[in-house]
């Protein structure tokens, strides 16, 4: 992967659902535009990138997309399936074209391992069919402790950073490991990028995330969501129907909970979710991390992105940036 070494940094803007992602997106280009440097919005959201799911997905709105370009916004039908793979080769296309043109790239979008697929060095063994059916017969006559063993033998360090008792992902490093010739652990994510890239993250108290949670439950419900469950809900695929908050209101549909139970589940997991995320994006020491209520946030980011592009702006600023707020997400991650 090659990008040009002159181009302006990519901007990742990362954080919960809730946190104010978008807006923040849409006001840097905003202020970036104003200052001769154009910018455009990628999509690093897993499930925004499916055509007519919109409100489930909180996807930017018309008047937030004419404001400011987006890509990988609607690019798959509901029946069809991303994954990570896929979207790492879409947006890294889309980041050597809009550079290539002379506009800023600035991700947005709350899965962790999309964003990070976009600009670090992650790559995605393929997959083999036999191998994996041998594997996952062995687990079921051998257990998955025995499959583990192996793993420990063959590659300790993947090994140390596994539950034992997943036998799915255990079979996958298996799988990979004799597909490759390589240890699983040379696959793993680490922390380097391979595009040029500042990262700011979205930090607020779990209490006001968790308001923002229910406020954007009930517009989801005032916005007519359980109308578009019901009007997609023939096209989705088994990808697609796994986005939270779909499987809720299919289970209102079929009678299985009333409309205000369904609504309660999707925030309760939604606050569910808005911990895990915080949980993944705290263990990367190269993110800015920015109080997402402080009235100077745009101009704070700003002054993340002009040090960044300077090149005096490094892991260890960023660890001081974030020190005041990392109660928050120790709070968040861990309640």
């Amino acid at each position: 992967m090659e990008t040009d070494g002159n181009a302006a940094r990519v901007v990742s803007i990362i954080g919960p659902t809730a946190s104010g992602k978008t807006g923040l997106g849409i006001a840097l280009a905003q202020r970036l535009d104003e200052r001769g440097q154009r910018a455009e919005i990628v999509n690093a959201d897993a499930y925004q990138m499916y055509r007519c799911m919109d409100i489930g997905t909180a996807k930017a709105s018309p008047e937030e997309q004419a404001a400011v370009p987006h890509h990988l916004l609607d690019v798959i039908g509901p029946g069809e399936t991303m994954t990570v793979a896929r979207f790492q080769k879409l947006a890294r296309g889309e980041i050597i074209d809009l550079q290539g043109r002379g506009v800023r790239p600035i991700l947005v979008g709350g899965s962790g391992l999309y964003a990070r697929a976009a600009i670090d060095d992650i790559s995605f063994p393929g997959t083999d069919p036999e191998v994996r059916t041998r594997l996952e017969r062995r687990e079921q006559t051998e257990g998955a402790g025995a499959l583990y063993d192996e793993l420990k033998r063959r590659d300790p360090e993947a090994a140390e950073r596994m539950d034992p008792h997943n036998a799915r992902r255990t079979i996958r490093a298996l799988e990979v490991i004799e597909i490759t010739g390589r240890p699983y652990s040379a696959s793993l994510p680490c922390y380097r990028y391979v595009i040029p890239s500042v990262q700011i993250g979205l930090d607020l108290p779990r209490e006001e995330l968790d308001r923002r949670i229910d406020i954007r439950t009930e517009q989801m419900r005032e916005q007519g969501f359980v109308d578009e469950v019901r009007r997609i809900r023939p096209l989705l695929g088994v990808t697609a129907s796994r986005a939270l908050g779909y499987s809720q209101i299919e289970a209102y549909l079929d009678g299985e909970m009333s409309e205000d139970e369904a609504f309660a589940d999707i925030a309760q997991k939604t606050k569910r979710l808005a911990r895990k995320q915080m949980g993944w994006f705290g263990r990367d020491p190269r993110i800015h991390w920015l109080d997402a209520l402080d009235d100077d946030l745009v101009a704070k980011a700003l002054d993340v992105i002009t040090r960044a592009d300077a090149g005096d702006y490094d892991e260890a600023d960023a660890q001081a940036d974030g020190h005041h707020i990392t109660h928050h997400l120790g709070d968040i991650a861990n309640q």
